[in-house]
């Protein structure tokens, strides 16, 4: 064997990488000198990219597929070392091998509530989170940006920035949605496209994407939230005297004496708001007045019926039964003198009207014999 066959060996000729680590994002290719055999085989998988990095610039970028490392291969990189075809000595660079997979079920949630404008409730904070998905786009910014000289870049290195990103635009966009609170579930995968689309330039940056984001809850303030649960309570409940009645019926249905806490829970509510309206201060801070007996209103007095009458072709009146009553008395007015008063179909006889026919039957008695 002679010293370049000896030289020759020493040199690795086989370049690739294998990882079942599931949260590996680059790794290095380890050699002392970093130092590669011209004409070298790379194997660049499917899900990965390989990048060259020459004194501490990027050269060469590898899609997946079977390579063999020589000048028609590398145009960057020989244009670096400004080789010819000739060129056989070994050459030292680094090679970073970039997993173009997706990483899935990272983590994002606000750390702090998002305040935001409810147009029911009006002021709101709201907290959220959720997982997203994220793969690397573009190797040679990831590295440039992100990884720099790290041997072995893991997605947990990346992800708090990334949730930095995700709750600043996700707080943006929630503050200037304008969707109700109580409507926000429902449109959980609109508010995650749009969140999706604002972050987009911001992970580019890093050579990076999130081709799906979701959002898992929406969620209001404990205190918040029992307030709301009370009002729905309130809202299935109805009418609340009916309620309690219900409630008393089934407890005595039950035996168990819990009909006496409910029929005292009610007695008890209507004691305390009439002894509320009691203790009331009077205007001005005076001191409270005792409460007065309720007295119904007197009822309105009746409208008396007012009368017109025909004769002769000609109309009088109106007339009140008193004055009715008098011309009767005279003679002037009689069962056939035809009346009318507001609300009566046309003109009858007075003896066919009940309370005017009763004009005529009560006759004063003879004048006494002299």
């Amino acid at each position: 064997m002679g010293i370049l066959d000896f030289l020759t060996g020493e040199f690795i000729d086989v370049i690739h990488w294998t990882d079942d680590s599931r949260d590996t994002m680059v790794w290095r290719f380890e050699r002392e000198g970093h130092a590669i055999k011209y004409g070298a085989k790379l194997t660049v998988r499917e899900g990965q990219a390989a990048v060259f990095v020459h004194e501490g610039q990027i050269a060469d970028v590898f899609t997946p597929g079977l390579y063999m490392l020589e000048t028609n291969n590398m145009p960057i990189l020989t244009t670096l070392q400004h080789w010819d075809h000739g060129f056989k000595s070994p050459f030292k660079s680094e090679i970073y091998f970039v997993s173009t997979t997706r990483f899935t079920d990272l983590k994002w949630g606000t750390k702090n509530p998002i305040i935001a404008r409810d147009p029911e409730f009006g002021p709101v904070r709201l907290r959220a989170y959720g997982t997203y998905v994220m793969r690397v786009s573009d190797p040679a910014r990831f590295l440039k940006e992100i990884v720099g000289t790290d041997g072995e870049f893991t997605a947990d290195e990346i992800s708090f920035q990334m949730r930095n990103v995700i709750v600043q635009e996700f707080s943006r966009v929630v503050a200037s949605a304008g969707i109700p609170v109580l409507d926000m579930a429902a449109n959980t995968a609109d508010l995650g496209r749009i969140v999706t689309r604002a972050i987009a330039p911001s992970v580019s940056a890093y050579g990076l994407e999130i081709p799906e984001f979701y959002i898992e809850n929406i969620s209001l303030p404990e205190d918040v939230e029992a307030v709301l649960d009370k009002r729905t309570s309130m809202g299935i409940i109805g009418d609340l005297n009916r309620y309690v009645q219900y409630s008393a019926a089934e407890a005595l249905a039950r035996g168990d004496g819990s009909a006496g806490a409910v029929m005292g829970a009610g007695i008890g509510a209507g004691m305390g708001m009439a002894l509320g309206n009691q203790m009331a201060p009077g205007p001005w801070g005076q001191a409270p007045q005792p409460a007065q007996p309720h007295l119904a209103p007197p009822p309105p007095p009746p409208v008396e019926k007012v009368w017109h009458i025909a004769n002769s072709g000609s109309v009088s009146g109106p007339f009140g039964r008193g004055h009715l009553g008098r011309l009767a008395a005279d003679g002037s007015f009689s069962r056939e003198t035809l009346v009318w008063t507001p609300g009566q179909d046309g003109w009858k006889a007075a003896g066919e009207i009940a309370e005017l026919a009763q004009l005529f039957t009560v006759m004063p008695p003879p004048p006494p014999a002299h």
